[in-house]
């Protein structure tokens, strides 16, 4: 009932200011109490889940973007990362929602599905299945090809609503975590909720292999060998890709050229609720 409800609202624009997006392979966890961020969101998931896990007496809420690497060690991750923020209020429950994946081909959505089902079952603590719209329960069919019917949500942390979602922005340095993701990052936590900033890095890869080869791909090569689902991509999946192979090309070692210093690159929300770098020697 609850899948079918979510699934039936029209996606929801959801504009930078208040807001954190979480890209793949990230975390973000922060409290009602957050005076910078209100909105945790995530998209472009096909086969990939989006995970909220919230404990409702102390309010805080996790999102994460997750997709199939290292499902058991991230649900601890995040596990403890709610937990860190509830420790002082004896009442409550964590309450997980699950939302993402469809009937791919390569039965991918359904592995994620079961794999994070087993990791939450695994946990120490009760967890409540709350919302459940994974895989067979959010697909579509049209003209015998499958798609998502939801492929991002939001959740906003001071009221606990969970909604379809898409974002305009998907910053800050969109391109750098990306590129984080694609050398094979595990799981990353990019928000420091107590300071109220976003920190990305310090990352270090080295050069792409065979980047170049990539680049000269047409978009239908970059397509079919770069997504785990090809049919059901949303449409800017290949220019996202290209910007992100273009970025790797032209950071090949970031440790010379973007982490020098080994700091990470620091945001806070200005007063119009958007992100501005901070400089590192202030803080």
């Amino acid at each position: 009932e609850k899948a079918k409800l979510l699934r039936s609202q029209p996606a929801q624009i959801v504009e930078p200011k208040g807001l954190l997006y979480v890209q793949q392979r990230e975390f973000a966890v922060t409290t009602p109490k957050d005076g910078s961020v209100s909105i945790l969101g995530s998209d472009d998931a096909t086969t990939c889940h989006i995970v909220v896990l919230r404990h409702t007496g102390s309010g805080a809420t996790c999102l994460t973007h997750c997709d199939g690497s290292d499902t058991e060690a991230e649900v601890s991750l995040i596990m403890s990362s709610v937990k860190s923020f509830s420790n002082s209020t004896g009442c409550g429950r964590l309450e997980v929602h699950l939302v993402g994946g469809f009937n791919d081909d390569r039965q991918l959505s359904q592995k994620l599905t079961n794999q994070l089902l087993r990791a939450f079952d695994l946990q120490p603590e009760d967890v409540h299945l709350v919302t459940f719209c994974v895989t067979e329960l959010n697909d579509r069919e049209e003209q015998d090809i499958h798609f998502p019917i939801i492929y991002g949500i939001a959740v906003n942390v001071k009221t606990a609503e969970i909604f379809p979602a898409t974002f305009p922005v998907k910053g800050p340095d969109e391109d750098l975590r990306s590129a984080h993701i694609l050398t094979g990052a595990p799981l990353t936590n990019i928000y420091d909720a107590k300071t109220e900033q976003l920190r990305i890095g310090p990352y270090f890869w080295g050069p792409f292999p065979h980047v170049d080869f990539w680049l000269e791909q047409d978009d239908a090569q970059i397509l079919q060998n770069l997504s785990t689902s090809p049919l059901a991509e949303p449409p800017h999946f290949v220019s996202h890709i290209r910007s992100t192979l273009t970025f790797l090309k032209e950071h090949p070692f970031p440790s010379r050229s973007l982490f020098p210093d080994r700091k990470p690159r620091i945001y806070k929300k200005n007063e119009e609720g958007l992100w501005e770098q901070v400089c590192s020697d202030k803080i």
